[in-house]
């Protein structure tokens, strides 16, 4: 199966293979947000939008093109989804009768539709204004008073996705940097993911090249709007690689440290980064010759610090300490994640978990 190669700069739909027996619908193009109400109908009749107060202005492009389908609007949304938040939502969804979600934003306006339609069945048609890449998943979150639950279910990944660069222009220079990195997570660890096909290393490899050149770009000419589209088509095909593939040490450090702490978990993902590619590059050769070729460096075992890098360049974050996380945390994380199952290139002691995340905590360069 082939991808649409470099097709950022032109309108495409394409069927995204995400599981073997689930395929997306991608819709991606400028302009592509004013195909809603066709897109829409296709999945139901009566809508749920779902859009915090940051997307007001998309939020009104899509009422307007639903017109009398528009059956309610949930503007609290939240990241890593709390439960109480999701209780009152799926019960919005119900009494309001919808019979499709439409979620316009980023992770936490997914979060909160995945949520709802695990809960209901209902089909999730997403609109993603940043480059976290959970529409492109089955991968679901809940967070109470005792952390983060994840699981995955084929039930939650959206039917279509529409992908409209121009809804990712507002996003300010250090959120679209922390996006990008964080969608640079979900690439490299899918190109050495246990599970990983010939297909989903091709679109991992292609995601990462697209995400590094781009990134630098968009945050330097935030108006740049070829280059918004390039760094999105790289944030989907990121989106896609985690969908398909059973994640690693990365995520699980991230969904422990951000359901525990709360963490932001852009920011969070940027800077567990390059401390965990420095740690897994000499145990995955081949993924991560791969990764220095996308992105343009020496050799594998460079990829670490490129990430580094190309997060300072940007203004990713690359401290822990610095999103406000206390160092007293570092050995109980270590721990919780020593003791848990994970997928990981290579054997992981909790001394090695310290270790790293004393890296991460600090913001050493690997």
């Amino acid at each position: 199966m082939e991808l649409p190669e470099a097709r950022w700069r032109e309108e495409f739909t394409y069927d995204a293979p995400v599981l073997a027996d689930r395929s997306v619908r991608v819709v991606f193009g400028v302009g592509s947000l004013y195909r809603i109400g066709g897109e829409a109908a296709q999945l139901g009749c009566r809508a749920l939008l779902i859009a915090g107060p940051h997307e007001d202005a998309a939020a009104d492009v899509v009422a307007a093109e639903l017109g009398p389908d528009l059956a309610g609007r949930l503007r609290d949304v939240a990241q890593h989804v709390p439960t109480d938040l999701a209780h009152e939502a799926t019960y919005r969804a119900t009494q309001l009768g919808a019979e499709v979600l439409l979620a316009v934003g980023g992770g936490s306006a997914t979060g909160l539709a995945k949520v709802i339609a695990l809960r209901t069945g209902l089909p999730i048609l997403a609109v993603p204004t940043t480059y976290a890449g959970s529409e492109m998943t089955p991968i679901w979150g809940l967070t109470d008073a005792q952390g983060k639950t994840t699981g995955r279910d084929a039930r939650v990944i959206p039917r279509t996705v529409l992908y409209d660069p121009t809804l990712t222009v507002s996003l300010p220079p250090q959120l679209t940097a922390a996006s990008g990195m964080n969608a640079l997570a979900h690439a490299l660890e899918a190109l050495y993911a246990p599970d990983a096909t010939p297909l989903l290393a091709t679109v991992a490899e292609e995601a990462l090249r697209a995400l590094a050149e781009a990134l630098p770009v968009v945050v330097a000419k935030p108006d740049d709007l070829d280059a918004r589209a390039h760094l999105l088509f790289g944030g989907w095909l990121a989106g896609w690689a985690l969908g398909s593939a059973t994640m690693g040490l990365h995520h699980k450090l991230a969904h422990v440290l951000g359901g525990t702490y709360r963490l932001p978990h852009a920011d969070l993902h940027s800077a567990l980064l390059p401390q965990v590619a420095a740690f897994n590059a000499t145990a995955a050769p081949e993924a991560f010759t791969r990764a220095a070729r996308a992105m343009h460096v020496g050799s594998g075992r460079c990829v670490g610090q490129a990430l580094f890098d190309l997060a300072t360049t940007v203004g990713a974050p690359t401290s822990l300490a610095k999103l406000g996380l206390e160092p007293d945390a570092v050995e109980s994380v270590a721990a919780s994640v020593a003791a848990a199952t994970v997928g990981n290139p290579r054997p992981v002691t909790e001394a090695d978990l310290v270790h790293l995340l004393r890296a991460a905590f600090v913001g050493n360069r690997p």
